[in-house]
């Protein structure tokens, strides 16, 4: 099985914020192949799990917020032993432009709390990675920014980033090696 993790904060409040990308993502992906509802599990996370493409894949949101993913994400790891390389995790990223996608194998978190947790749940860094741009602040804080929704000039870039992401887990689901998609999508 496939797991694919997208990572944002819990509830309405947090609906549509930036932070809540990866949440974006995986909603996306369970609305367009029809996999339902997602559902709470024991391990601190929702999630939906289905056929996508002839691959069983579960998709997964932490209800820890965000700087606890590791919480939910170390966990259904185990559980579920989940080989890292059949693993993805879709985050935000503040050094990168609303609408630009890069994929990774590994690497540091970056000071994206969300991901300094799950390396630290892992013991590793050592997995897959989807990163979608939000851009620094033009004003205010980093905060207000994160928890901030996209402009409405920001949406169709933000909307297309999605579109890319899910796209590329789309290819990884369907066989292709990661690091190959690396070099077709970034």
């Amino acid at each position: 099985m496939k797991m694919i993790v997208g990572l944002g904060n819990i509830g309405t409040r947090y609906d549509e914020t930036r932070h809540n990308t990866g949440f974006m993502v995986v909603e996306q992906l369970a609305r367009d192949y029809h996999l339902g509802a997602f559902t709470h599990l024991k391990q601190e996370a929702v999630a939906v799990t289905g056929m996508i493409n002839g691959e069983k894949v579960m998709l997964v949101k932490p209800t820890t917020f965000m700087n606890d993913s590791g919480r939910a994400v170390g966990p259904l790891v185990d559980y579920y032993d989940i080989d890292l390389d059949d693993l993805v995790v879709i985050n935000d990223d503040l050094d990168m432009p609303v609408g630009k996608v890069r994929l990774k194998t590994h690497g540091a978190s970056g000071g994206h709390n969300g991901l300094k947790s799950i390396i630290n749940a892992l013991g590793t860094n050592k997995f897959n990675r989807i990163k979608v741009g939000i851009d620094h602040p033009k004003h205010g804080t980093v905060v207000s920014h994160v928890l901030g929704k996209f402009t409405k000039e920001e949406r169709p870039d933000f909307d297309q980033a999605v579109l890319t992401a899910e796209h590329a887990l789309e290819d990884w689901i369907n066989g292709k090696n990661f690091a190959q998609l690396m070099n077709e999508y970034n």
